[in-house]
């Protein structure tokens, strides 16, 4: 974010920072800004920057038209990781010249979907892990705020897959310590959050961590409604159902939860979790 045009509209205006935050945030708050690069609310930054007559895209870096078919690539690739369509993601990846690359948001967004395409498609773990750390080592503390979540998620799932489940909880505990306080000013944020999120969920119901694991996956459900995004709303309800069949939890409560999920994987045609679910319910029934 373009920090120095911001201020020097500010000065343009003749205002201190006490002047400019009045009425919209704490002197505090613009001065972690201007100073430390904490970017407020984009609530906030829409009012400071209207109080300046500053358009809000001259605090963005630009990305220049060469990338739009890039662009417009990695939103396929990414729409379809949250939908679990892998072998798509891997296609498109495959696809892109990453020499063309000289934009520090598109490179660490490359390597956040490349990496977790490698993980879905079981690929070494140790080129997984090297992908990671093109986010982890990024100098763009900014810019690869995000992405560094995503990455240390990302970490974590390989040490489950490969069993080292002490390793894998450091990553998944780090990682949920920051992403309830997390700010979502994009729907690619909100779809972030929530495979991350996810992901949690299920793993902490891996190590039958199931308080924990419900909380997460109600969360996510939390999420969804309140970004009116469904796509998630199914596999999160489903893990509530999984959870409450592991904890033994009375049939009508386990059923009720199984009838949201087959609802919400209708809405979202997944038929996958319809399958799974029809499984779990004949089994409940039989018990």
């Amino acid at each position: 974010m373009n920090i120095e045009r911001f201020v020097e509209a500010r000065k343009a205006k003749g205002l201190n920072q006490n002047e400019l935050a009045d009425g919209i945030c704490t002197q505090a708050t613009l001065s972690r800004f201007e100073n430390n690069g904490q970017a407020p609310s984009l609530k906030i930054l829409i009012q400071l920057c209207h109080r300046l007559d500053l358009p809000l895209n001259e605090l963005f870096p630009k990305v220049s038209p060469k990338y739009s078919d890039l662009i417009e690539k990695m939103d396929e690739a990414e729409f379809a990781l949250i939908v679990s369509e892998y072998d798509k993601v891997e296609a498109i990846i495959q696809t892109i010249d990453t020499e063309a690359i000289d934009n520090e948001d598109i490179r660490l967004r490359y390597h956040y979907l490349k990496a977790f395409s490698m993980i879905y498609h079981q690929k070494d773990p140790m080129q997984i892990l090297y992908e990671f750390d093109q986010i982890n080592l990024s100098e763009s503390t900014e810019t690869a705020s995000i992405y560094r979540l995503l990455a240390h998620t990302g970490t974590g799932m390989v040490y489950q897959q490969m069993g080292e489940l002490e390793k894998a909880e450091f990553y998944f505990s780090k990682v949920l310590d920051k992403i309830y306080d997390y700010t979502t000013e994009t729907m690619e944020d909100v779809w972030r959050v929530l495979h991350i999120v996810f992901q949690g969920s299920q793993f902490y119901a891996s190590i039958s961590e199931i308080e924990i694991s419900n909380a997460l996956a109600e969360h996510a459900i939390s999420i969804c409604a309140d970004n009116h995004v469904t796509y998630y709303l199914a596999r999160a309800a489903l893990q509530l159902a999984k959870n409450a069949m592991a904890t033994n939890e009375p049939t009508e409560k386990t059923l009720e939860l199984i009838y949201d999920a087959r609802a919400y994987s209708k809405i979202n045609r997944n038929k996958i979790a319809l399958a799974e679910l029809e499984v779990m319910e004949q089994k409940i029934k039989q018990q």
